[in-house]
């Protein structure tokens, strides 16, 4: 009798070791799970730190509408000449271009117009740096440089219209359709604060009527609109060369569209034919590979975050209809026609979506691109355009 306390303490102890041998084998299991999870670039807890503000250019109303959470919330009013209006964000900063000169700065966040500018009577493009705005101009033939509150600091005269305005390291790069000239501008306080520019470098009878450009690497490509070949400014060695683009069967490209309507994959270069039913396909050196038929006259093609589909809008009857490419494969794998005209697309960079503007119908269409059907519309968006996306931090995750 006097052992049995003894005895139940063991049985208690004992039980109580097994529980604890339990836990540890427990943790030991659950932590070697989640190592495999790491090892097998898996996460088990994925939080989001931002999510995806929608801008959309309401391009006969003077406005741009807001959908948050596949939902219009809000527009901002009083945007100007919004045909062919362009969005751009820069940081926390929201900037539009309007076709009436105007360069807007906004909040994205609270969606307040901060402060706007006019530089012209007909501005065509603008590029964003840390320190500066610079804007191409049409009619007043000039570029106007703008520190990032839009205050002006320097405008270069060029008795031309400018296009294709570009930045590399610091340089500001832009064609002169006019003259026949592409311009490179340096700034002399290499990028710190303030920029002073200076015209650099000047590269004449480039071609006839320079009107779009884009940069790939260390090259400022540029198209022309009457000549049957690409200019291409190395801005590392400060040399230019031309490059014939031919098609299949060796015969020049006449026309090309404009670059804001390519698309450049890892490997390969997407490029919407002008009046011919094809997207052509080249190397990034720009070697001929393969002409695509498409369903009519291509004008907008637009690559998937992961590059594995192109989006493919047309003119004409198929104003309605976009095709979807499969870039390895180079074959169109779906197709989808709206009841107006599309006048846009874009990829949304967190989910496998695809925002589609469909400007007679008042409305953006959502297509889910996982399986590939009409996830739903988003009505009550006046003659939508350009669809652009800003990435609006969550006030929560830190």
């Amino acid at each position: 009798m006097e052992r049995r306390p003894i005895m139940l303490f063991n049985q208690r102890r004992e039980k109580g070791n097994l529980m604890i041998k339990k836990l540890i084998l427990t943790s030991a299991v659950i932590s070697s799970l989640f190592i495999t999870l790491e090892a097998e670039a898996i996460k088990p807890f994925v939080i989001n730190s931002s999510t995806e503000k929608i801008f959309v250019v309401e391009r006969e109303d003077s406005s741009l509408a807001i959908i948050e959470k596949g939902l219009p919330s809000s527009r901002i009013k009083n945007m100007h000449n919004m045909n062919h209006g362009v969005i751009k964000f820069y940081e926390n900063d929201g900037y539009a271009i309007s076709r009436d000169g105007y360069v807007i700065k906004f909040n994205p966040e609270n969606e307040k117009i901060l402060k706007e500018y006019k530089t012209s009577e007909s501005a065509i493009g603008f590029v964003i740096n840390k320190y500066y705005v610079a804007v191409a101009n049409y009619d007043n033939k000039s570029v106007d440089i703008l520190d990032r509150d839009l205050n002006p600091i320097k405008s270069f005269k060029t008795d031309s219209k400018n296009v294709g305005i570009k930045i590399y390291k610091d340089y500001l790069i832009f064609s002169q359709m006019d003259n026949d000239k592409i311009t490179v501008l340096k700034d002399k306080n290499k990028g710190n604060k303030i920029p002073d520019f200076e015209i650099f470098k000047e590269f004449k009878d480039v071609g006839v009527m320079p009107f779009d450009a884009m940069i790939k690497d260390n090259n400022f490509i540029t198209g022309f609109f009457k000549s049957p070949f690409f200019g291409v400014v190395n801005l590392d060695t400060m040399e230019y060369k031309k490059i014939d683009i031919l098609l299949g069967d060796r015969q020049p490209v006449l026309k090309v569209p404009h670059f804001g309507f390519w698309s450049i994959s890892k490997g390969n270069v997407f490029i919407p034919a002008v009046g011919d039913n094809k997207v052509l396909v080249y190397t990034s050196d720009f070697k001929f590979v393969k002409n695509i038929d498409t369903e009519g006259l291509p004008v907008f093609t637009s690559l998937s975050p992961d590059k594995k589909y192109l989006a493919v809008t047309f003119s004409g009857k198929k104003f309605p209809v976009i095709q979807i490419i499969d870039t390895k494969t180079l074959k169109i794998v779906k197709r989808f026609e709206f009841d107006g005209k599309v006048l846009h697309v874009r990829w949304s960079n967190q989910k496998p979506l695809l925002y589609v503007s469909v400007n007679d119908s008042n409305k953006i269409a959502v297509l889910n691109t996982k399986e590939w059907y009409l996830s739903r519309e988003i009505f009550t968006i006046k003659k939508p355009s350009g669809i652009f996306i800003y990435e609006q931090k969550n006030k929560d995750v830190k």
